[in-house]
């Protein structure tokens, strides 16, 4: 029971720093912050690609993004090498912010370094966790910003598609294949554990 009690409080104290995001998504017919929206989202598809999924994996998955709009896209150069240096910084800061929360939480620090390195996708090719928080990052992007994507960008969008694609495992596939055929496949309401 005390276990469920700080995962409860660590998963409130992740929720309430991605309230703060002044950037509003419509989910499901709802205004919320992106970002809490999206770490919703998240852990929804995690629980359906997994439903064994590890404490620390539903940890990752509503952190995946922490207070990712403080550090703007802007504040890195235009094109590929500053798009990618820009999420690098990202993924750090994800990963400091959250360790933050897990050790206020007594989460100790095999748990904090585990949710740490999915966060930052290390070993994506050979952890099956990572590989699940992949996907469901994946499905979150399919789900809610392809369309934006392509109509701002679209001689990048078909590009963006593939790679998208060609990051995710089989199972992932088939959820996003049935999401782009329109086939209702939206994730399960997501569990407090």
């Amino acid at each position: 029971m005390d276990d469920e009690a700080r995962f409860d409080r660590a998963i409130a104290a992740i929720d309430a720093a991605n309230a703060e995001d002044p950037l509003r998504v419509t989910v499901a017919g709802e205004e919320r912050p992106k970002e809490l929206a999206h770490a919703e989202l998240a852990t929804a598809w995690v629980t359906r690609l997994r439903p064994d999924a590890s404490e620390e994996l539903l940890l990752a998955a509503r952190a995946h993004h922490l207070r990712r709009w403080t550090i703007p896209r802007s504040s890195h150069p235009d094109g590929r090498n500053g798009y990618l240096r820009w999420r690098r910084e990202l993924q750090r800061q994800h990963a400091a912010d959250v360790g933050r929360i897990l050790t206020a939480e007594g989460y100790d620090a095999a748990a904090v370094a585990r949710v740490q390195e999915i966060v930052q996708k290390r070993r994506l090719a050979s952890d099956p966790e990572v590989q699940t928080f992949e996907d469901a990052l994946c499905l979150v992007f399919l789900e809610t910003q392809l369309t934006d994507f392509a109509t701002r960008y679209a001689d990048k969008a078909d590009d963006v598609l593939a790679k998208t694609i060609e990051k995710m495992s089989d199972s992932g596939r088939a959820l996003a294949a049935a999401l782009l055929n329109g086939t209702p496949v939206s994730p399960p309401d997501a569990p407090s554990r």
